[in-house]
């Protein structure tokens, strides 16, 4: 009987094989393996499964696989703490990094700065006077500058934080609405097509910044072999790069949810749609607020209900 129920379960583990083995859960563990081999040799691993039995192995096989599953969930639960410490939100009993993040955030700021005196440079100068390597620049300046939040004081200590705050800082500066207060309502509206691609945008953001706490954690196994930390760092830097590239795309789709289906959430609180940008501007702070702490005086008057 526990032959069979180790099989059986076995076999159900090994039905999401593929899954289980693309996680990076997978790939530290199997590294821990590696270097256990690198450290001891792998004779006296082979030796060892030579003298167990069939259901023993199995056993062995099925723990594998429970821990992969098992750590990888708890891990998993870390996703937003790790995606928040790499934007740049650092607990305050770190005092040493929340030095190092006043430093980088001026380092931002001069960055920015730098940039957007160019960019303003080179967009005062007539057609006819630009070059085409002047332009190439401009170019790139205007998307490296969509990066970074409008305001200066809202910059991040880091690349993958900027880029998510000037995500929420766009649909303030074009319509008036707060992207943190306005976001889960507006999700509620949006098709089922547009969720879906928004959560696979957020879920490989998400694992991206989970390759990369794995990565760190892969250090641990320095204990058996030397490589373990330059391979380690290599998994970090891959990732956060990987979480950069997410980001980026992950916020173009949230931009464009407000873009496109803004006016489903105004129509949803039967507030007054606007007629012009700046009008929109000023709703749209007022239903920022409206949604927040409420409003209790006799305006805005609320837009009559459609008889079905």
């Amino acid at each position: 009987m526990p032959t069979k129920f180790l099989e059986s379960l076995g076999g159900k583990l090994a039905e999401n094989w593929a899954a289980n083995i693309l996680t990076p859960a997978f790939v530290f563990w199997i590294g821990g393996l590696l270097a256990w081999v690198w450290r001891f040799g792998q004779k006296p691993l082979e030796d060892w499964l030579k003298l167990q039995s069939e259901s023993l192995l199995i056993a062995v096989m099925v723990s594998g696989l429970l821990i992969i599953a098992v750590s990888a969930f708890v891990v998993q639960r870390f996703d937003l703490f790790i995606l928040r410490f790499l934007e740049g939100y650092w607990p305050s009993w770190l005092s040493p990094l929340l030095f190092l993040r006043r430093w980088m955030i001026q380092q931002k700021k001069r960055h920015f700065a730098r940039k957007e005196n160019r960019w303003q440079t080179l967009a005062n100068k007539k057609d006819k006077q630009i070059t085409d390597e002047e332009l190439e620049e401009y170019v790139t300046l205007d998307r490296q500058l969509m990066q970074f939040p409008s305001q200066p004081n809202r910059l991040m200590p880091t690349k993958l934080g900027n880029i998510l705050r000037a995500s929420e800082s766009r649909p303030f500066d074009k319509y008036g609405l707060d992207a943190i207060i306005c976001w889960s309502r507006l999700w509620l509206l949006l098709p089922d097509g547009v969720k879906k691609e928004l959560q696979e945008a957020r879920s490989n953001l998400n694992t991206a910044a989970r390759f990369w706490l794995w990565s760190l954690l892969f250090i641990v196994w320095t204990v058996w072999a030397w490589w373990a930390i330059p391979a380690a760092l290599l998994g970090a830097i891959f990732a956060y790069s990987w979480a950069v590239d997410a980001a980026s795309v992950y916020c173009n789709l949230l931009e464009s949810a407000f873009d496109l289906y803004r006016l489903e959430l105004y129509k949803s609180l039967r507030w007054r749609i606007p007629i012009n940008p700046k009008q929109e501007k000023e709703l749209g702070q007022q239903l920022t607020i409206y949604l927040l702490r409420g409003l209790d005086g006799d305006r805005p008057i609320f837009t009559p209900l459609k008889e079905k």
